[in-house]
């Protein structure tokens, strides 16, 4: 990133854009990173804030001049159980968005995009165990139908216009700053905060469920590793797998145990566990290790010593 850039966060106030913002403003600069979100939160207070509805894209474009900004990291989205509620609204949101900022680039009032796309782009009939890059997808929800276009649109806008798009298949995330945002692996950040206020915790899918999950902090590294990467480095241009560990909520509970004696899981799942059910165990990321040296730090052991103690 040179000197002149000026990154836009859309969808600042989330699970990843919480975190994220802090981090970029850490590197580049708060005044260098204009956070945006429906409607004003505790970062306007941090630096620069706008309020920003995605659909509108006369707005966007108001907010990007006004801030004469050359990055975007569009993080707005309805996620995969929020979404299943709401079709039609995911599905536009997540789509409309996506072309708002694409034109943008197309038209060189931007430079380059960060458009996360997720696990859920694979399904039922994908491989479960050691999902590779390139295989069957089909996704079942909403999300993950949303995504997996919007990876075809990404890959497409840099081949037809050029545009400098860049994106990773984010597995389940787990942090411990903000609220998960209403997505089906969002029960491994429920679970730390059950298990320090009361010692017992009712998940929602069933113990043996195996999801590929990831520490924020490992999220954060990656995302901002794949836009620093020279453009020549980043090979696949719809979007990298990227894996850090993969656990169920018995073995996360077992690890808790470990710290809190007596902990106890209870398991009642609903129609997240049909969700789960379409996602891969394990994924992966030899692409994004080998074109720009992506490379995890956390498993579920440090990870739930982190969480609990600073949760506590």
């Amino acid at each position: 990133m040179s000197k002149k850039d000026v990154i836009l966060v859309i969808g600042s106030s989330g699970q990843i854009g919480t975190e994220l913002v802090q981090k970029l403003r850490e590197v580049y600069g708060t005044d260098n990173v204009v956070a945006s979100d429906l409607k004003k939160t505790e970062q306007a207070k941090e630096g620069p804030f706008e309020v920003l509805d995605i659909m509108n894209a006369q707005q966007l474009l108001d907010i990007v001049s006004k801030h004469k900004v050359t990055q975007v990291y569009l993080l707005a989205a309805l996620l995969s159980a929020t979404a299943e509620k709401m079709p039609k609204f995911g599905w536009q949101l997540n789509m409309e968005g996506l072309f708002h900022v694409l034109d943008l680039a197309k038209e060189k009032i931007i430079s380059k995009i960060y458009w996360p796309s997720s696990i859920a782009v694979f399904g039922p009939n994908t491989p479960k165990k050691n999902t590779p890059q390139f295989t069957v997808m089909e996704p079942s929800t909403v999300y993950g139908i949303s995504k997996q276009a919007g990876e075809r649109w990404c890959e497409y806008y840099f081949n037809k216009y050029n545009v400098d798009v860049r994106s990773l298949r984010y597995p389940g995330l787990i942090g411990w700053k903000s609220a998960p945002g209403g997505g089906t692996t969002d029960y491994a950040v429920h679970i730390y905060h059950q298990a320090l206020k009361t010692g017992a915790y009712d998940c929602f899918l069933s113990e043996n469920t195996t999801l590929p999950m990831m520490y924020m902090d490992d999220a954060i590294k990656a995302t901002i590793g794949i836009m620093e990467a020279n453009a020549a480095d980043v090979k696949i241009r719809s979007s990298y797998n990227i894996s850090g560990m993969s656990f169920s909520p018995k073995d996360i509970a077992a690890e808790i145990r470990k710290h809190i004696k007596g902990f106890e899981i209870s398991y009642t799942p609903d129609f997240r566990q049909e969700i789960a059910d379409s996602w891969p165990q394990s994924i992966v990321d030899i692409e994004a290790k080998k074109d720009w040296k992506w490379m995890p730090e956390y498993d579920l052991a440090k990870m739930t010593e982190i969480m609990l103690a600073n949760l506590k």
